[in-house]
């Protein structure tokens, strides 16, 4: 079992989220920052196969016994944290506190969501940590959000993303618009991130909203790209031409 940074606050009362092993890492580590830069205490579930995923994805390996250099490596989260704002639980432990009801939580996202998760979840399966507070999550009646990024789906993906549905879950499938910005990847992600916070209640400024006209984002991007441009210190020509 895993403690919180500094010890668990007075009235800490967390979101928990889960990594699972598919594809997408960054959506989750865009989620978990967010979180944390709106003031939010976060509990973090990291499965076996995401460990892997994470490994593949960023070159950083995550072990149990240094999971505080790990995560903090991962998420470049520098002095984002403060005492008690950050939670590591090991997804093998199913005595962890989120395996409870008792455990106080705001609710739980599972991001990115593996079939094999949403299966276990469905099903009630509990086959690890992530699952069973995924089921507890729904049982105590909290906000579950479920972020599927597989395509193209089978049908017992999709009877398992309905089954969610049906018991409560909010089904958030990793599909990025293209209208709030779309100049760099980080901007998909964050825009996965901010639909995340949106159905949470979480204030944030991820991205740049629809207002009715087109375009907007587009012409912010621009104007922050000439911005930083003409910030950029520029090269002194030396003789000839030739760069100083």
């Amino acid at each position: 079992m895993s403690a919180a940074t500094d010890g668990p606050a007075a009235g800490r009362l967390p979101w928990i989220v889960g990594v699972s092993g598919a594809s997408g890492t960054p959506y989750a580590r865009a989620v978990i920052t967010a979180l944390l830069k709106a003031g939010h205490p976060v509990d973090v579930i990291v499965s076996r196969a995401a460990r892997l995923t994470i490994l593949d994805e960023t070159g950083i390996a995550f072990r149990d016994n240094h999971w505080a250099a790990d995560l903090a490596s991962w998420l470049d989260i520098g002095d984002l944290v403060p005492a008690g704002g950050l939670r590591y639980w090991t997804a093998t432990d199913l005595a962890a506190g989120p395996a409870s009801g008792s455990y106080p939580a705001r609710g739980m996202v599972v991001v990115p969501a593996s079939t094999a998760a949403v299966a276990g979840i469905a099903l009630g399966l509990s086959k690890d940590l992530l699952q069973r507070a995924a089921d507890v999550t729904l049982k105590e009646r909290r906000p579950l959000v479920v972020v599927p990024r597989e395509t193209p789906y089978t049908r017992a993906t999709l009877t398992h993303l309905v089954e969610l549905y049906d018991a409560g879950a909010v089904v958030l499938p990793a599909s990025p618009a293209f209208y709030a910005g779309a100049g760099s990847v980080q901007q998909l992600v964050d825009f996965i991130a901010a639909k995340v916070l949106d159905v949470l209640g979480v204030e944030h400024s991820l991205i740049t909203r629809w207002t009715g006209e087109l375009g907007v984002a587009r012409t912010a991007d621009s104007n922050a790209a000439r911005t930083t441009e003409s910030r950029s210190p520029r090269l002194q020509s030396g003789p000839a031409g030739n760069p100083a």
